[in-house]
């Protein structure tokens, strides 16, 4: 379903799925606010020959005037703006880049509480060989080792001053017992603070450029992985700093689809929920 009334400069595309798993590429008017007049587009499918074919039969001379596109990390999100929209400019969304970090800090929680948890094992099964009980170690908050990286999983999202008294106890523990946890949170507190604090492109790039040397020296392989991610796609990240654009009204509007399906209870016919969309949102 394409609704060419609803085509504005600055826009957002990313993929939800209706029922089993089926993706649908949709593409949203920021200006309209995930109300009515907020879909552009919503096709079945992500391949980009199958959706590029689509969104240009959208007249060529109101493609053209789209001067922004958000969109996540997708090469195939990013070859359909191209093709489609080829004045915008094009913006990785700062959240997916933040998350990368993120996921690669949880993996070296889960991989210690992995360890810990092998530990425990050993320990209790060298305990019943020597027929005596087992007594794990208790910290000074209260937590075993295993409780410790288990409950740190939420402080590892935040910023420290956002943590309460219970969860700087936590983190002090964590960081004293882990350094290398440490050292990874610092690396993704860093990211998230050149999106906070940057205020034009070539300020954030040198940081970014910082930052880079910081993960190469940490030698963690995960990060490396995301800092030449970053590298590779750094135009796209650093046009955020033009005008701050997320898309968070892409993933909003995802929201509201998915609570809509909740709502009734799933998707039975996909066409008369999209009827449906389309009545409410286009």
């Amino acid at each position: 379903m394409i609704f060419p009334e609803n085509l504005g400069p600055y826009l957002s595309i990313d993929e939800t799925s209706l029922s089993h798993g089926e993706l649908y590429t949709i593409v949203t008017n920021k200006s309209a606010k995930g109300k009515k007049g907020a879909l552009v587009a919503i096709l079945e499918g992500t391949h980009s020959a199958t959706i590029i074919p689509f969104l240009q039969q959208l007249p060529a001379k109101e493609r053209n005037k789209v001067e922004e596109v958000t969109l996540d990390l997708a090469g195939n999100m990013n070859l359909i703006v191209r093709r489609c929209f080829p004045n915008a400019s094009i913006v990785i969304d700062r959240f997916h880049v933040q998350q990368l970090a993120t996921e690669a800090l949880q993996e070296i929680r889960i991989k210690h509480r992995w360890e810990a948890l092998d530990a425990e094992n050993e320990a209790i099964e060298e305990s019943k060989r020597s027929k005596q009980n087992y007594i794990p170690e208790i910290l000074s908050n209260g937590d075993t080792l295993k409780q410790l990286l288990a409950r740190s999983r939420y402080l590892l999202y935040k910023h420290e001053q956002n943590w309460t008294q219970q969860q700087t106890d936590r983190a002090n523990l964590l960081f004293n017992l882990f350094p290398d946890i440490k050292k990874a949170y610092d690396l993704t507190q860093n990211l998230s603070s050149i999106y906070n604090t940057s205020t034009e492109k070539i300020y954030a790039y040198t940081r970014l450029a910082k930052w880079h040397e910081k993960v190469e020296q940490a030698g963690f392989k995960a990060f490396n992985t995301i800092s030449k991610t970053i590298m590779n796609h750094y135009k796209r990240i650093l046009n955020y700093f033009d005008n701050r654009s997320t898309n968070a009204s892409a993933e909003s509007f995802n929201a509201k689809i998915k609570a809509f399906r909740q709502h009734h209870r799933g998707v039975t016919d996909v066409n008369f929920f999209l009827f449906r969309l389309s009545n409410l949102y286009a």
